[in-house]
């Protein structure tokens, strides 16, 4: 099928590397990869922050560059809510409803559209490193990722999957909230890190990367050894 890609400010600025892993995994299995390169920002910021008007303006570029697609997979589930959960409500009552719907219906993200909807776990990826996995709020309470990515890991060569005791809680990012509050933020953070440094992982995966950002930057500030990775790339790595 032709796969449309939406990727993440955040990862377009600053983890191109999980997007082009994406691009690799997807094209391995056969897929048509179309990445559009006129829409930018999901209109979260704004959402999440309360600004609905200014966050429907940053949205609507996107709900009409893909209402047609037939599959839009997104790497992270973060944007990946966005787009299927909250355009929907975003945009209801307005003429784009029934776009948000028909969008909302073919949005997957990326580690759920493999298995879900492809019905693939084996990849045929080696990593040969003991990790542990974080669930990003988004993808776990929203679009209610669990089972795919653990699935995916379970497949790869030489993995070793250590479960955290807190691997279910919020690593503090949340976009604008590690912004407006940032001692909580960074004290919920230390959780997490704390219980990713407990399983003596070499790696913390998770499907998102600005989760993974917020936990490398406390990581590093408390100068741990322990390293970040997305899923996406675990999954592109070959011998």
């Amino acid at each position: 099928m032709t796969v449309t890609l939406f990727i993440p400010c955040f990862m377009d600025a600053l983890y191109p590397n999980v997007a082009m892993s994406l691009v690799k995994v997807l094209e391995r299995l056969g897929h048509r990869v179309e990445c559009p390169a006129d829409i930018t920002c999901c209109g979260q910021p704004a959402f999440n922050s309360g600004y609905w008007d200014e966050a429907r303006s940053v949205a609507q570029p996107v709900l009409e560059k893909l209402h047609n697609a037939e599959a839009v997979v997104i790497p992270s589930g973060s944007c990946g809510a966005m787009l299927k959960v909250f355009y929907p409500q975003l945009f209801a009552n307005s003429p784009q409803a029934d776009a948000a719907k028909k969008l909302s219906a073919h949005v997957w993200e990326f580690s759920d559209f493999l298995v879900t909807k492809l019905g693939v776990t084996d990849l045929g990826a080696t990593f040969a490193h003991k990790v542990t996995f974080h669930d990003g709020c988004h993808g776990l309470r929203e679009l209610n990722v669990k089972r795919a990515p653990r699935a995916l890991l379970a497949k790869v060569r030489g993995l070793e999957l250590v479960e955290m005791a807190q691997a279910e809680t919020c690593c503090g990012f949340g976009g604008t909230f590690s912004a407006k509050f940032p001692a909580i933020s960074t004290a919920m953070g230390e959780v997490k890190c704390a219980s990713a440094l407990a399983t003596k992982a070499e790696y913390i995966v998770s499907n998102d990367s600005s989760c993974l950002m917020q936990i490398q930057g406390l990581a590093d500030k408390q100068k741990q050894p322990v390293k970040t990775i997305h899923l996406a790339e675990i999954l592109a790595s070959k011998n």
